[in-house]
This record gives structure tokens, sequence and C-alpha cells, in this order.
């Protein structure tokens, strides 16, 4: 995980999910008579650390899995040492799609799990003129590929599409282009604090009177970051909050702040993390081995995590999500639809 260089918020997010769930399996006795133990390695947010790190935790450490990285380069840079090292890969963020490996599994939201969802609503509520901007990396410009192909089938019209790169101070520019062009929904794919000074500075502008921002990837973490004006009215997909009226999420929630305090925050990440160490344990303890090809060939099923049945399918290693709506109001993520269910073609078809 990345513990420093950028990303390590969302790495200390992973972290809450995977401690809760190996001190649930191990306060129930472990698996195969023995207890969990966590063994951390910082990625420092770099595909180049992400590689030396996997190995060491492969050749050294002797570990039965390794669960992360965050980003989709990192997590691409180390899939040949996992394949050589037949070690399962346990990755749980949303991605772009297309991992097909017998040793990578994925809890992970694809983009048919937004795509279908958010367009749709965005047609009916917000307006048919929509701008895409996002960082110049592969998620970005593979969820757009998406949204465009489905914004344009049901009859909408994307009037721009831009690209920048990561550290950008000024998007003076950008606001000006998206104003030009009329867009009445701008969709956003630029994670972490470049989303975040966007967003104040499309703010400052008085661009939320004339435009609605939906943004991929938004979660709690972002909030703390942004005042109430300049979150109020976000949009958002995602196959958990910490606000939903659930039995399971509340239950969920409830568990993270009697081990974290009452402050803690409970995202998606802390979520999908606890699922995908979940599966893979209990994968070991219905395969009675710690032998990685016989518990990967015992992974798929179905839990319940936070939001509903989750199902880990056999074919491609990833799983079926129930997504959710949700807008900003008054600083907290509040459902608007509950979609649930999206089944996402195969990723190794």
């Amino acid at each position: 995980m990345p513990f420093s260089g950028g990303l390590e918020l969302f790495g200390a997010q992973a972290m809450q999910g995977i401690e809760m769930l190996v001190d649930e399996v191990n306060g129930a006795g472990g698996v195969l008579g023995r207890q969990i133990e966590i063994i951390k390695a910082d990625t420092r947010t770099d595909p180049k650390t992400t590689v030396e790190r996997a190995q060491q935790l492969i050749q050294r450490d002797k570990v039965d899995a390794v669960i992360g990285p965050i980003s989709s380069s990192s997590r691409d840079a180390i899939k040949s040492s996992i394949e050589r090292g037949r070690k399962p890969l346990l990755y749980a963020t949303d991605y772009e799609g297309g991992v097909c490996s017998d040793y990578i599994s994925c809890y992970s939201a694809l983009p048919l799990h937004y795509v279908d969802p958010l367009i749709p609503y965005l047609m009916e509520t917000v307006g048919k003129k929509v701008y895409l901007f996002g960082a110049s990396y592969a998620w970005p410009q593979k969820m757009n590929v998406a949204i465009r192909t489905t914004v344009e089938g049901v009859g909408g019209d994307v009037v721009g599409e831009e690209y920048t790169p990561f550290g950008v101070k000024d998007f003076a520019t950008t606001i000006r282009k998206i104003e030009e062009s009329g867009a009445e929904a701008i969709i956003l794919t630029l994670p972490g604090a470049d989303g975040v000074t966007f967003i104040k500075q499309f703010t400052a502008a008085g661009m939320k009177e004339k435009s609605r921002l939906a943004f991929l990837g938004f979660n709690e973490n972002y909030l703390p970051g942004l005042s109430a004006a300049e979150s109020e009215g976000i949009i958002g997909v995602s196959h958990f909050i910490q606000t939903l009226d659930r039995p399971e999420s509340q239950d969920f929630v409830a568990k993270q702040k009697a081990r974290y305090g009452d402050d803690v925050v409970v995202s998606y990440y802390v979520d999908s993390h606890y699922g995908i160490a979940k599966f893979f344990l209990e994968a070991m303890q219905r395969a009675d081995s710690d032998e990685t090809d016989k518990i990967m060939a015992a992974l798929s099923g179905s839990i319940t995590v936070a939001n509903g049945e989750v199902t880990m399918r056999a074919d491609d290693k990833h799983v079926d999500l129930n997504m959710l709506l949700f807008e900003v109001r008054d600083q907290q993520l509040k459902m608007q639809k509950y979609i649930g269910k999206i089944v996402a073609p195969s990723q190794c078809a």
C-alpha cells in the first residue's frame, strides 16, 4: 500500500478494512488453526518501489497473498512478479478494467458500474450536454471512452473532453473552456488533491450556478478539504457510503467507530479491502490449504460486507457490486437512488 508519496490517505483507509477483518478472524480462532499476520510494505506511491516491495514480500517474507496497491500503474508494474512468484494479488480499488490473471482478484468498480447508473441520472436530472475532464492516465481515458459511448447512445452530447497532468495549480483555462462549451454537466475523473483544487477554482469562478459536477471516485475523504459551498451538490456513484441506511452498513460503520473512534472516515476503500481479504481468507478455509492454486480455485462465492451480497465470479475473479447514486448535502454523502447489483462483462472475455 502507499503509506507515503501522495496516495497515503487511501492506503490508510485500506488498512482500516484489512485490520478489522484480521482482528475478527483471529478472534474467532484464525484460519487453518493459525493466526493471520499483517506485514506492511510502503509503495511510496511509486511503481518502481512497488515492484521492489512486492518482491520482498513474496521472496523474503513468504506471504500467502499481497493486498494492494492503489494505482493501476503500480498494479500493472507488479503483475509479472505476482505471476512468477505464484502468489495472489488482491486488488480492491476501482479501475479501468481489463485485468485477467490466474493470480489476481479484484474487488473493484469497473467502468460499467459507474456509467450505467450515472449517465441516465444526469440526462434526466441535469441535462444532455456533458464535458469530460480528467487526469492524463489510463483510468480517466478508458472511463471516458465508455462515458462518451453511453452519452451519445442516449441522445446526449459530449461538448468537450480534456486531460491534465498531475500537479497543475491553475485551472482557469479549462474552466473558461467549460463555460464556453455550454456544458450542463461536468464529469470529473481527477483524483486526489488536483480534484480538490479544481472544485475550489470552479466554485470561485461562479460555475456551480451554471453546471453540475459529477465526480467519479468521490468519497468521504474529500469532504474535509472542501467548504460546504464547494462540496454541495456534487454527484457521485459508489458501492458504499458511510451514511447508507442499511443494517449491514450501519453495523460496519459502528464496528469501525468502535475500533478507531467516532470521527473515523469509513469510505468504500475500507469496505472493498475488508471484502477482498474476507474472500481470500474464507477461500483458504474452504480449500483447507495454504497452497495458492487451491485457494484461488475456491475463491468464487458470495459474502455480505457493508452493502448487500457481493459475488466473486469464478471466470475472471472480479466481483458484482451493488451500486448507488449520491449527492453531497450539508457536507455528507446522501443516497439519491439505490441501483442494486450491476454485473459487468467478464474481464477475461
